[in-house]
């Protein structure tokens, strides 16, 4: 069995597309399953797709279907499937919609080669990846928007392991890492995960990441 991460690319301009195919396949541990042309190409291939991809890389402005469309449909069809928002306007409305429905992480597309790979490993590695600026976003936004957390619980309602559990998944520390770090085994992280899961209502890790900000459970930091 492969231990590459695997992906797919979906951008309707065919010069930015092979680029940052090209760029990618210089990975070792990174695999192209395809790459779409559009938003309804991407869910037609995905629909036939023997293997589902770790990570889907879209572009937000599309033909035919865009990458917000796109994105609610992988989230509710593939929730296994991790979404990276790939735009040209990295604006505050843009990052916090794409974050409300699902999204994973968020690139600009003048970003450096450098800082897509590491984007997609990280998202690998942990479930998502908000950098300072996107964090920072999420933060101006608690007050003026709702990003898709609405909680019927207190925060008082998580348990002081949970609440542990959830400060080091903010750190973007993995599943392995939380438990050498709290002392106890994968799977006990794993099962406080999902009921952070359920308590908060997010839909992924990266909403329980909304949700700690929103509720004032992390300090936004440059450590995070």
């Amino acid at each position: 069995m492969s231990d590459k991460i695997t992906m797919v690319l979906a951008d309707d301009e065919q010069l930015f597309r092979q680029g940052m195919r090209a760029i990618l396949t210089r990975e070792e541990d990174f695999e192209i399953l395809f790459d779409a042309a559009d938003g309804k190409d991407l869910m037609t291939q995905l629909k036939a797709a023997k293997t589902l991809p770790q990570i889907i890389i879209t572009d937000l402005k599309m033909p035919e279907l865009d990458g917000v469309e796109v994105t609610k449909l992988i989230h509710k069809k593939y929730p296994e499937c991790k979404v990276i928002a790939l735009t040209s306007y990295f604006s505050k409305p843009f990052v916090i919609n794409m974050i409300s429905i699902g999204a994973v992480a968020y690139l600009a597309k003048n970003s450096s080669p450098k800082l897509m790979v590491k984007t997609i490993k990280e998202v690998a590695k942990n479930g998502f990846y908000y950098d300072e600026q996107v964090l920072q976003f999420i933060k101006d936004g608690v007050h003026n928007t709702k990003v898709g957390i609405k909680s019927r619980f207190d925060k008082n309602n998580l348990s002081t392991r949970e609440r542990e559990v959830l400060e080091l998944i903010c750190e973007q520390l993995t599943t392995n890492e939380i438990a050498d770090k709290l002392y106890i085994s994968p799977r006990t992280v794993e099962g406080h995960r999902n009921n952070l899961l359920l308590k908060t209502e997010a839909k992924n890790i990266a909403g329980l990441v909304v949700y700690a900000i929103e509720n004032g459970i992390v300090d936004l930091s440059p450590n995070y």
